[in-house]
């Protein structure tokens, strides 16, 4: 077993990816020292070095570090240079029931449908719960980061700060398995959108904050409304997303009523091609989402 898994360590740092031991038989926690525990020796020797800093793609590191144990193999998607689409399965399913709740996959396809794509043929990973992983390439031009639920119901993401399983581990719940497609394909430009942090509030004096914002926030969606509106085919879902999301904010705070943000963003999203339906069902998913995120404005408490 330790011979298997020094393999799929090896697997993986030949594609660039960046690996780091799991305990035996576990998906979590790395098996790293943590900061409390660090001698100050060896990697850490100018200073404490976390799992993600450690992970490596050295051939003779990765053959002494399995060497001690039959460590299940993570991958630190960030320093890889990854965004892996995390697709589960609602619980009832993960244990062989059944479920109505639609699964992750079924909810990325349908994402994909409606930004007029196929779904991405990728390298994919079936997960040891019966989900599936999907490794794309990270864009070089922005810092993508961990995000749950931001894409869709059983739609997590992986990129900095994160990592999975790679396949050829194991946990009680099964075996990770390497499923298909040899290159993980770039981030779709649509699926990129929605990830992408939004722009951070100008930040303003406490005493001046609320009429700020509320000027802030009429240019805010004068411009959402117009870049939806002029959004192109096959990014026009993915633009309505996240303009929704980012006025969201606006509506919690009071600034603009959210019956306003709906009308502006509906009128933009038709205009662009989308029909009645899909805009009221993006506007209501990303508005509530960004609504229950952001009850406190920036410098309250």
């Amino acid at each position: 077993m330790s011979d298997h898994l020094t393999r799929a360590a090896l697997d993986a740092a030949e594609r660039g990816w960046h690996v780091f031991p799991i305990r035996p038989g576990m998906k979590r926690p790395p098996a790293l020292h943590g900061k409390d525990a660090c001698t100050g020796t060896g990697p850490c020797a100018s200073g404490h070095l976390t799992w993600e800093q450690r992970a490596t793609t050295d051939p003779d590191r990765i053959r002494v570090a399995w060497s001690r144990a039959p460590f299940n193999v993570g991958i630190a998607t960030g320093p890889s240079g990854l965004v892996v689409v995390d697709l589960d399965k609602p619980k009832g399913q993960k244990n062989k029931g059944s479920s109505d709740a639609p699964s992750g996959a079924a909810t990325f396809a349908a994402l994909c449908e409606r930004a007029g794509h196929p779904v991405p043929d990728t390298y994919r990973v079936r997960t040891a719960s019966g989900g599936e992983h999907l490794y794309f390439t990270a864009p070089d031009d922005v810092r993508l980061t961990n995000t749950a639920r931001t894409v869709g119901e059983l739609v997590d993401t992986r990129a900095w700060g994160g990592y999975v399983v790679a396949p050829g581990s194991t946990t009680a719940a099964g075996a990770y398995e390497a499923l298909c497609g040899p290159v993980a394909a770039s981030l779709p430009a649509w699926l990129q959108s929605i990830l992408e942090p939004d722009p951070r509030v100008p930040q303003a004096p406490s005493v001046a904050i609320t009429g700020q914002s509320r000027r802030y926030a009429d240019v805010a969606l004068a411009s959402e409304a117009r870049n939806v509106a002029m959004a192109q085919v096959g990014k026009r879902e993915a633009t309505l997303f996240r303009a929704a999301r980012a006025l969201g904010r606006f509506v919690a705070w009071g600034d603009v009523p959210r019956h306003v943000v709906e009308l502006a963003l509906q009128e933009g999203g038709e205009a662009a091609g989308l029909s009645a339906s899909e805009c009221r069902s993006t506007l209501r998913s990303a508005l509530n989402w960004s609504i229950a995120h952001n009850q406190n404005r920036r410098g309250e408490a």
